[in-house]
């Protein structure tokens, strides 16, 4: 649910390694870029990246028997860099599938399904996302969440306040600048984990926020996509997909719904 858009501005790089396959594989190692910025997807803890992305890919590419490494780069970056092929081969990062993204890049087969969601201050008459036409509404710029709330809200719609990240949006709703904040549903639920005495509350709506699919992005024509789709049926066929995923969410996978996305 990360950034429809490809800004030309790259971020600066921050280097770390996430870890590499444990079979030959044949002396080449598989550059991945991430955006370490989306707790609990993937994020810096220390000098390292985590989250569950990192744990599933983990598992893909030993299953894939390629030796990898996975570089903090920043999302502009990353988006710019996969597309080209060259300094980094593959990116993760919580990217959606989308049809405009796939005039660009391939992607792997679906490895989540997630959807936006809304978070609210308790008391709240907020019900629903077309609650949210008349509210002040935070959302991180360029994302799946920024292109539905424009839907609803209005492209010019002042009281759409669009920001940099989901941690501003955050703090608007926390500091009372904003009546809601539209974000992923990984990060929404983090959030109110994390923060139990803030007294949030979150809104799933189904009928408007459908659902969306990550996929590993990968350059046009990537023969990656051959290697690596095969592996990730094979980690959420045989289990070790739900650990990761009852690891950082607490519950079971719908591994069946994953399974027929195509």
């Amino acid at each position: 649910m990360k950034k429809l858009m490809i800004s030309v501005v790259a971020a600066a790089l921050v280097l770390t390694m996430a870890g590499c396959g444990s079979k030959d594989s044949g002396g080449t190692k598989v550059k991945f870029a991430t955006d370490a910025a989306y707790a609990p997807m993937e994020y810096m803890d220390k000098d390292k990246v985590a989250g569950f992305d990192i744990d599933f890919l983990a598992e893909v590419m030993k299953e894939a028997g390629l030796a990898y490494s996975v570089t903090n780069t920043g999302w502009d970056t990353m988006l710019t860099s996969v597309q080209q092929g060259k300094e980094y081969q593959a990116g993760i990062s919580s990217v959606s599938i989308t049809d405009e993204r796939k005039q660009t890049y391939d992607y792997t087969a679906p490895y989540f399904e997630s959807t936006n969601m809304i978070l609210v201050k308790e008391g709240s008459p907020i019900k629903s996302a077309l609650d949210l036409k008349d509210k002040k509404v935070a959302v991180q710029i360029s994302t799946t969440a920024d292109t539905l709330m424009t839907k609803i809200m209005g492209g010019d719609n002042k009281s759409l306040k669009r920001m940099d990240n989901n941690t501003l949006a955050l703090m608007e709703l926390e500091s009372n600048g904003v009546d809601a904040v539209v974000a992923d549903i990984a990060i929404i639920r983090e959030y109110v984990k994390n923060n139990p005495n803030k007294k949030f509350v979150s809104i799933a709506d189904a009928k408007n926020f459908e659902s969306e699919y990550y996929g590993i992005l990968l350059p046009k024509g990537s023969d990656l996509k051959a290697k690596l789709d095969p592996a990730i049926k094979k980690v959420i066929e045989n289990g070790k997909y739900a650990t990761v995923y009852k690891k950082w969410f607490g519950q079971e996978p719908d591994t069946k719904k994953l399974l027929d996305q195509k």
